[in-house]
């Protein structure tokens, strides 16, 4: 779930103070299952962690889900019972469990408390979702949830090398959204160390018709979260009116050759 926080710094120089910005972090809500592909069906777990992947932490704050479910086969199931606490150090975060017996896929997918950035001035509002396919059936993967802003994806979200590329359309109700942002960062287990800032969050931005595409170059598992401006605001903590960023996120797994 990425929201980005902007921070300053001071910095002298002769009688001049001279303010520059660091770069934005862009925090994400991961929703990751213990497989993409249940070769033979059986039991998923999924963790619920609100964190910056590529940075790998620290772990923040996530209250618990406003809403967590799973459609598969075209049926909808509420999974917000299944949620069980599962704390990292001071933050709390989630995990549950579903069992998926039948072939097909299954979309999960949560939404957060709505949480306010004071930064930006805005509450922001991300929804997530991940393709889990049981049986690796092929089937059903573009099945959407129905939520205010969704990625519904072009390229099949399971399976896929490292190197393939992954399409999809941002929507907003039944529209696409034109030239929608969209961030992208890699859950980093440490193998990695980026050169600068600017590797962490790769930034890309959707066509006219509301599509894009990225290659995903590393194993492992890719957020990819479309930021759009709601069409009501929310009442912040502070008691006034402030615009909402609601977002699109989805999560993609990419397999290494010979794994």
């Amino acid at each position: 779930m990425p929201l980005r926080v902007a921070r300053t710094f001071a910095l002298g120089c002769l009688p001049a103070l001279w303010l520059a910005a660091a770069p934005a972090q862009a925090h994400f809500l991961e929703l990751l299952p213990s497989a993409d592909v249940l070769p033979e069906g059986g039991r998923v777990t999924l963790d619920l962690t609100f964190t910056h992947p590529f940075e790998g932490g620290p772990v923040m704050q996530l209250d618990r889900p406003a809403a967590v479910g799973m459609v598969a086969g075209g049926v909808a199931t509420d999974l917000s019972a299944a949620l069980a606490e599962a704390p990292q150090g001071d933050a709390m975060a989630w995990t549950l469990r579903a069992d998926l017996p039948e072939p097909g896929a299954a979309v999960f997918w949560a939404t957060p408390q709505p949480y306010w950035e004071p930064a930006e001035g805005k509450m922001i509002v991300h929804h997530a979702k991940v393709v889990v396919d049981s049986w690796a059936s092929g089937e059903g993967w573009d099945q959407m949830i129905g939520l205010p802003v969704e990625i519904r994806p072009l390229t099949r979200p399971t399976g896929l090398w490292a190197g393939n590329l992954f399409s999809g359309v941002v929507m907003k109700g039944d529209a696409p959204v034109p030239f929608a942002e969209i961030e992208v960062e890699w859950v980093n287990e440490g193998s990695l160390s980026a050169p600068n800032d600017a590797f962490v969050t790769q930034v890309i931005t959707a066509d006219a018709n509301g599509t894009f595409s990225y290659a995903m170059p590393l194993a492992g598992w890719w957020g990819f979260a479309a930021l759009t401006e709601a069409d009501a605001p929310m009442t912040a903590p502070t008691g006034e009116q402030v615009p909402v960023e609601e977002g699109a996120l989805i999560w993609v797994h990419a397999t290494a050759p010979g794994r």
